[in-house]
C-alpha cells in the first residue's frame, strides 16, 4: 500500500493553524534575555532563555520579536521605569503572542512588558550578591584595612576621557594647602558589558605595585542605573574585598549605593569628593601635628616657668644659709691664715739658723778641698806639659814625613814626566766607560791644557 505524503509547506501550515487555534490569545511570559539585536529598521530581535535555578543550566529557549512601532514605546517605558537598558542578562516579564512562520518557525511576538518584575528581579539579585558576600565572610574585609594617615600615592581606576577623572585630578592639584600627590591612572571601561572584566584587569595591574601605592580610587561621573549596573557585580565586589590596598569608591550618584560602594573601604558621592577626602585626611594630620607642636611648646613653657618658680623659692630659702656658711668659712680662713703665717715664720727662722751653721761648715770644707785640688793640679800641669812636649815632637816628625810624601805625590811631578790628566765637566776621568761620543773633555798637561771632542770611542 502506497503511503500518502504531504509537502513540508502543508505540514508547516497545519502546524501554524494548530498553534493559532491552541494559542489564540496573548500570554505573560517570564524569561531571561540571552541575546538582543536591533536592526536598522528599528525591529528588535531577541533570544529568550530559562535556566534551572540550582544548576544554571538552560532548560528552555525561544526566539522573540518586538516590531519597531511597539519597540519605540516599550523601550523608553522600560528604561525610565527600571533605570536599566534592555540588555542581555536581564530577567523580564513580557506579554506576547505565539506565532509560527512557515519558513522561520516559531517565535514570540512581544506586545508589552512589565518593568516592575525586572526591578524586583534586579533587587533580588543584588540582595543575593550581598548575602553571598556576607555568608563568605568577605564583605567587610577591605573596610578592615587601615588607610595611611598621609595617603599621597594613589592608583586611580577610571576612564581616561571621563570628566570625573579630570575633576578628581584638578581637585588634588589645586588643594588650598598645596599638598603634593602622586597619582597613576589605570584606564578601564566604566560602563557596559565589558566594564566588570576591564575594572578587574586594572585591579590586577595595580596589585603588581601594591608595595608602592597607598590606596586605590575607583571613580566615575554620574549616570543612570543602567550605566552603573557593572558596579553591582559579584566578581568585581569579591575582587575588591580581597584586594590588599584600601579602595575608595567615588562613583557619581546620590541614589542607592552600588555593591562596590558597600564593600569598598570608603564610599564618597563623587570623584571630587574622593579627592577632598584624601586632602582632608592630610589636613587633619597637619592640624594634629600643629596641635602637637602647640602642646609641646606650651608644656615646655610651663616646665620652664615651674623651674623658674622653684629656683626662686630655693634662692629665697638657701640664701641665708649660704651667707652663714660663707661667714663661717671666712672666719675659719682667717684663723688658718694666721696659723699658717706663724708656722712659716718659725720655719724660716729655724732654717736661717741651720743655713748659717751649714755655711760655716761649707766654708772650711771648701778651703780644704781647694788646697788639695791646687796641689793635685800643679802636679797634673807638670805631667801634662811633659806629655804635650813629647807629643809635639812626635807629630812634627810625622808631619815632615807626610810633607815629603805629599811632595813626591804632587801631580805636577807626574805631569813633568809627560803624563796628563783628563776631566769631563770637572770630573776626573779614570776609565773610557765614563765617556760617550761627542763628549767634550779637558786634558791638563804640566804646562797648559787642551779641550777635545770624542769622535770615536772604544770601551
Amino acid at each position: 500500500m502506497q503511503n500518502k505524503a504531504i509537502t513540508l509547506s502543508e505540514l508547516n501550515n497545519n502546524i501554524k493553524k494548530a498553534i493559532k487555534n491552541a494559542f489564540d490569545t496573548s500570554y505573560w511570559i517570564i524569561a531571561e534575555i540571552s541575546e538582543i539585536n536591533i536592526n536598522r529598521t528599528g525591529h528588535c530581535y531577541l533570544e529568550l532563555i530559562e535556566k534551572d535555578e540550582f544548576s544554571d543550566k538552560i532548560t528552555a529557549k525561544s526566539r522573540a520579536t518586538i516590531w519597531a512601532y511597539t519597540f519605540r514605546m516599550i523601550k523608553p517605558y522600560f528604561e525610565t521605569s527600571t533605570g536599566r537598558e534592555l540588555s542581555a542578562g536581564l530577567k523580564i516579564m513580557v506579554n506576547g503572542t505565539v506565532e509560527f512562520h512557515e519558513i522561520y518557525g516559531m517565535s514570540l511576538n512581544i506586545i508589552d512588558i512589565e518593568p516592575t518584575y525586572t526591578i524586583g528581579d534586579l533587587a533580588k539579585k543584588r540582595l543575593n550578591i550581598i548575602k553571598r558576600l556576607e555568608d563568605e565572610g568577605v564583605i567587610n574585609m577591605n573596610k578592615e584595612l587601615e588607610i595611611p594617615v598621609v595617603a599621597q600615592k594613589i592608583a586611580v581606576i577610571s576612564s581616561d576621557t571621563a570628566a570625573g577623572y579630570g575633576d578628581f585630578v584638578n581637585q588634588l592639584e589645586n588643594s588650598d594647602n598645596g599638598y603634593k600627590f602622586y597619582y597613576k591612572l589605570f584606564p578601564a571601561l566604566m560602563q557596559g558589558d565589558k566594564a566588570e572584566d576591564s575594572i578587574i584587569n586594572a585591579l590586577n595591574k595595580i596589585y603588581q605595585y601594591e608595595d608602592f601605592f597607598d590606596v586605590v580610587v575607583i571613580i566615575r561621573g554620574g549616570g543612570s542605573k543602567s550605566d552603573l549596573s557593572c558596579f553591582d557585580s559579584y566578581w568585581l565586589a569579591y575582587n575588591i574585598t580581597q584586594f590588599p590596598l584600601p579602595v575608595i569608591s567615588g562613583i557619581g550618584h546620590e541614589r542607592d549605593d552600588t555593591i562596590v560602594d558597600i564593600v569598598a573601604n570608603v564610599k564618597v558621592k563623587t570623584p571630587t569628593a574622593a579627592a577632598e577626602f584624601l586632602i582632608s585626611r592630610i589636613e587633619s594630620f597637619d592640624e594634629y601635628l600643629y596641635d602637637l607642636q602647640n602642646d609641646f611648646v606650651n608644656n615646655v613653657n610651663d616646665f620652664i616657668n615651674n623651674k623658674i618658680t622653684e629656683l626662686d623659692y630655693l634662692k629665697y630659702k638657701f640664701l641665708p644659709l649660704v651667707k652663714q656658711i660663707i661667714q663661717t668659712n671666712r672666719n675659719n680662713l682667717f684663723i688658718y691664715t694666721n696659723s699658717l703665717k706663724n708656722s712659716i715664720t718659725n720655719y724660716f727662722e729655724k732654717q736661717d739658723t741651720n743655713l748659717n751653721q751649714n755655711a760655716v761648715n761649707i766654708y772650711y770644707q771648701i778651703n780644704n778641698l781647694i788646697s788639695n785640688k791646687e796641689h793635685n793640679l800643679s802636679f797634673l800641669v807638670r805631667s801634662f806639659k811633659n806629655i804635650v812636649n813629647n807629643r809635639f815632637l812626635n807629630e812634627e816628625q810625622t808631619l815632615k814625613i807626610y810633607e815629603n810624601t805629599a811632595e813626591y805625590s804632587n801631580p805636577v811631578h807626574i805631569l813633568k814626566k809627560g803624563y796628563s790628566i783628563t776631566y769631563k765637566d770637572g770630573e776626573l776621568i779614570k776609565s773610557a766607560e765614563q765617556l760617550n761620543r761627542q763628549d767634550v773633555i779637558t786634558t791638563k798637561f804640566y804646562k797648559g791644557q787642551a779641550k777635545s771632542k770624542i769622535i770615536d770611542l772604544k770601551k
